[in-house]
């Protein structure tokens, strides 16, 4: 049975791999369209100036021919909670020492047919540990293609685990990713997850690795069969207003936000995901 030490080891270790696989794709994805030599910047962070509470890395590349703004971030941070917020995280009776690991992506397409993307997992420890985590896909033009796709993918790749996974955590996505204000959902979808920890620690970090294999895999075929597509000014300025849906959500409801913002994380990691430009 693997320690919690190891287990916290090998899912930062597995992020970190993850982040550099997406990015090394996306970076071959841009050179393919513009044969440029546009790279992600890469920023360094501590969460305070002591190294025991770690830190993280943001990854962006900007203003590409494809990307208009992309960010892929990880992290792996450890401190103590205050006394209102662990109220809301499991494990914290005793204690409010934390560690939380992961992974978190957005990204911002100059084309409007192609959706923007939100993809990440995670792991946190209490006297608990967990694995959470989920994408989505946010369209401003309608696709029933291109969402049948993606639905379908993330079913076979839940499917491999458990049966019941992609009814349920489609259902946590279509509920948790919902303007309530507005009263409509932010997109088309797609699987989340939390507090997952089924007493099997390699199976459920199995599933929290395929989910992450999948989304590059569905990432890198959206964004092939779309790059090159015509778009007009109309669909830009559509697409700028679903945008404002975007930062209205990430703003007002999303658990990621908070929970960076309470534990000391990095402001321009916790904001790497609002877009350059929007409007209302």
């Amino acid at each position: 049975m693997k320690s919690i030490n190891l287990k916290k080891k090998l899912a930062s270790q597995w992020f970190r791999s993850l982040r550099n696989q997406i990015c090394d794709e996306f970076e071959k994805l841009e050179k393919k369209i513009s044969n440029s030599k546009i790279k992600f910047s890469k920023t360094k962070w501590k969460k305070s100036k002591s190294k025991s509470e770690g830190g993280g890395e943001i990854c962006i590349l900007r203003n590409g021919k494809i990307f208009e703004k992309v960010g892929v971030n990880i992290s792996e941070v450890s401190g103590t909670f205050d006394k209102n917020f662990k109220k809301k995280i499991p494990g914290t009776e005793k204690s409010s020492k934390f560690w939380a690991s992961g992974i978190s992506l957005v990204a911002h397409f100059q084309n409007p047919n192609i959706p923007s993307l939100h993809f990440n997992t995670r792991f946190i420890a209490t006297s608990k540990h967990w694995f959470g985590g989920g994408m989505d896909v946010t369209p401003c033009i309608p696709d029933k293609k291109q969402k049948k796709y993606f639905h379908n993918e993330l079913k076979n790749t839940c499917d491999l685990h458990n049966k019941k996974y992609y009814k349920i955590h489609k259902l946590n996505c279509d509920q948790y990713f919902f303007l309530p204000h507005r009263n409509e959902a932010r997109g088309d979808g797609g699987i989340f997850y939390d507090y997952l920890n089924t007493n099997n620690w390699e199976k459920d970090f199995l599933y929290t690795k395929d989910v992450g294999l999948v989304f590059l895999k569905i990432a890198k075929n959206i964004i092939q069969k779309k790059m090159s597509q015509k778009w007009t000014e109309k669909e830009k300025i559509k697409q700028l207003e679903k945008r404002a849906r975007y930062v209205e959500f990430n703003l007002l409801f999303d658990r990621g936000t908070k929970f960076g913002l309470a534990t000391g994380g990095n402001i321009d990691a916790i904001f790497m995901s609002l877009p350059p430009l929007a409007s209302w």
